[in-house]
């Protein structure tokens, strides 16, 4: 019965009308869906030449209709899914690309290889997002689609994503937030943004670090990065003497709060963070980005790692800001700040610090 009503369609598919083949267009979609027998081999053959066929002539709102249509379908015909999801124009592909269970991965791969950004954010909202699709995404989005895909948590992305992820958002604010709210962005890279984000997402830093288990720390420092980070400048041209200077006066228990201080105050800035990276455990990069930005706030989380007291940590802040003219009002909230700072937190957070340092070892073995 169904098979004689089709050739009977096939018939009426003669006719040059453009009204006639969009009727018919509706009438093969119509038995497609309301026919009970399962489809396969030849019938099913049929109905994807025939629909692909008709569509494929059909204005854009015709298409935009049986995209929406075949998006729902458990087993769309393979061929016409395949061109609605490649179809240029996005009101036609976004229905099938974002809801469609019956695309698969090649199939989603294929589009994000092929079309424009539209056709990636569209594939970006999906329930689910495979690593190599999202790769994909990733290798071609723009900031926006990017924003898109960290956005959805149904998107997977592997280890090597993440990273190509964090490297792009440390040149691109506009992904700042979605990185860091990103759940499943390893803690290590998440604390990569630390340096580039501004202070409200620096707090989600901290807060996540916070509530990250012992296990988990542990599992997130052993999957650090494999690629050593490039340097943050050169050294200066004193390191090499003042390193020797610390050296020495370590040996003989000098170094002490008063004379880090001391260091800071006489403008001996690279013997002070020489210092201040061996005793918090930090690499010299770190510390020397920290002071040459004024970066308070990641001043006092070295600061209470390495058990210095709130003085000492105070006295840093004022002579840091000393050409400014707030300098004291402006410690004494960065002081508030250090109070609040549970020393567990910022024992974490420099854990994570301390991998730039173990990478910049290897590189210079």
């Amino acid at each position: 019965m169904q098979r004689s009503k089709l050739h009977d369609l096939i018939e009426l598919a003669r006719g040059e009308s453009s009204e006639r083949r969009r009727e018919l267009l509706r009438s093969v979609t119509d038995l497609f869906f309301t026919s009970e027998a399962e489809r396969k081999g030849q019938e099913m053959e049929l109905f994807d030449d025939i629909l692909s066929q008709l569509s494929s002539e059909m204005e854009e709102a015709v298409r935009i209709e049986l995209a929406e249509r075949m998006a729902t379908a458990d087993a769309p015909p393979s061929g016409l899914l395949r061109a609605l999801a490649r179809d240029h124009s996005i009101a036609v592909a976004h229905p099938v690309l974002t809801g469609s269970r019956a695309l698969t991965e090649d199939d989603l791969l294929i589009v994000a290889r092929t079309r424009g950004q539209e056709h990636l954010r569209a594939i970006s909202q999906r329930e689910t997002v495979s690593p190599a699709v999202s790769e994909a995404i990733v290798e071609r989005g723009d900031d926006k689609t990017l924003g898109v895909l960290l956005r959805n948590e149904g998107a997977e992305l592997s280890r090597e994503a993440h990273e190509m992820v964090v490297d792009r958002a440390a040149e691109n604010p506009e992904l700042h937030e979605a990185v860091v709210n990103r759940k499943t962005l390893p803690p290590d890279l998440l604390n990569e943004m630390y340096f580039v984000v501004e202070a409200r997402l620096r707090d989600k830093i901290l807060e996540r670090n916070s509530d990250l288990d012992p296990a988990a720390l542990e599992a997130a420092l052993a999957a650090g990065r494999k690629k050593v980070a490039a340097l943050h400048g050169s050294l200066p041209p004193d390191y090499a003497e003042a390193e020797r200077t610390i050296r020495a006066m370590r040996a003989k228990n000098a170094i002490t709060p008063p004379v880090l201080a001391g260091f800071l105050r006489n403008r001996e800035t690279t013997k002070f963070l020489v210092a201040l990276a061996e005793m918090a455990g930090v690499d010299f990069q770190t510390a020397k980005r920290i002071l040459e930005r004024r970066e308070l706030d990641a001043l006092s989380i070295v600061c209470k790692a390495a058990g210095f007291d709130r003085s000492l940590f105070l006295t840093f802040a004022v002579l840091i800001l000393d050409r400014e003219a707030h300098a004291l009002g402006r410690a004494r909230e960065y002081g508030e700040l250090y109070d609040a700072l549970p020393a567990e937190t910022a024992q974490r957070t420099i854990r994570f610090w301390r991998m730039r340092r173990s990478t910049g070892d290897v590189a210079a073995a």
